[in-house]
């Protein structure tokens, strides 16, 4: 009851009333993902596995669900001169789609060496692109001339308590567990998500905690990027010099929103090294016929690991969960990582 007490009673960035005020925002707009599951998987494993496909999420990651909610979060006067944002993955795309749904502009600052499929995608949903150079300066300092020169509302992709963004991105990404536990396969004891600045994570812990207390909520992280294993394991923020990983999507850092939920709801972080990661996309389109981006894939590659399967402390972990979160890959390098 520990978990059910503090999911309660403690105040994080988001709590279960704001995310079902999520849910009936974004229903509308967004796809309920199916579940998949496979005996041959299960077998590997030597545990049931639930996959959860939000590679089938339009935009095609799990990012238009907070950013659809983010998008129809603000009032007709905020909306009016559009949203801006930068960012070199799925969270542009998600972004460029939830503004053209409601009408509005929506300016987004990439860095020159995204990814070329996620940059296709800005601009296929209308997504006005300005580049910046491949730096975190570059990038904050370009967002704010577009800030400046339109007016448009600031979405931040990371953690920033001043704008609105983040704690929507909470709220959208729990309606996950939602669907899930309430609607999907309720049996579950375990749930296993990636991790990168933390809002996936927090928002599907805090849903699944207050469903269900004793969920397991873990944790699947690249070894070139463990600041969240390095972060549970100092109790407090750590922040790497440099990150290292084929996962694009999960290069980013814990923020002071994210951190006391991680703190306190996810039970464990899994590292996994990127081979491992390469091995689960072969697996997933092999065997699910589904096509995953590398961070989509890491759930799987961790209970595929020997870490997991050797840990005493998961030996419980029987029905699991695993939040496949999406699935923008260009194929050249899904054929390049199938052929290592």
């Amino acid at each position: 009851m520990e978990a059910e007490s503090q999911v309660r009673e403690v105040k994080y960035a988001a709590d279960i009333s704001s995310i079902k005020e999520a849910q009936a925002r974004i229903k509308p707009f967004i796809h309920e993902t199916p579940v998949l599951s496979s005996e041959t998987l299960n077998l590997i494993a030597g545990r049931q596995l639930f996959f959860k496909c939000e590679c089938f999420q339009k935009g095609g990651a799990f990012k238009f669900r907070g950013a659809c909610n983010a998008v129809f979060s603000l009032d007709d006067d905020q909306a009016a001169k559009g949203v801006v944002t930068h960012s070199s993955g799925n969270h542009a795309a998600a972004l460029s789609l939830a503004a053209k749904l409601r009408g509005i502009p929506a300016y987004i600052v990439i860095p020159k060496n995204a990814p070329k499929c996620k940059v296709e995608n800005v601009m296929r949903y209308g997504g006005q692109v300005i580049w910046s150079e491949p730096t975190m300066q570059s990038r904050e300092s370009t967002a704010a001339k577009v800030l400046q020169e339109t007016g448009a509302v600031l979405l931040h992709p990371y953690n920033d308590e001043r704008i609105i963004r983040y704690k929507s991105d909470f709220y959208g990404q729990g309606t996950i567990s939602l669907e899930l536990l309430e609607q999907q396969v309720p049996q579950l004891d375990t749930i296993i998500v990636p991790i990168s600045g933390g809002g996936l994570i927090s928002g599907v812990a805090l849903a699944a905690k207050y469903i269900n207390p004793a969920i397991r909520v873990l944790a699947a992280e690249p070894k070139g990027a463990n600041d969240a294993a390095q972060s549970k394991e100092a109790g407090r923020i750590i922040t790497l010099p440099e990150t290292n990983t084929v996962a694009d999507g999960l290069r980013a850092f814990l923020g002071d929103l994210t951190w006391p939920v991680v703190r306190d709801l996810v039970d464990g972080v899994i590292t996994v090294e990127d081979k491992e990661i390469i091995n689960a996309m072969k697996l997933c389109y092999e065997i699910l016929k589904v096509a995953v981006e590398p961070s989509g894939a890491i759930g799987l590659a961790a209970v595929l690991s020997d870490s997991f399967k050797n840990n005493t402390a998961w030996k419980d972990c029987t029905n699991i969960g695993i939040v496949l979160s999406g699935g923008n890959v260009d194929l050249g390098i899904l054929w390049d990582s199938y052929t290592k």
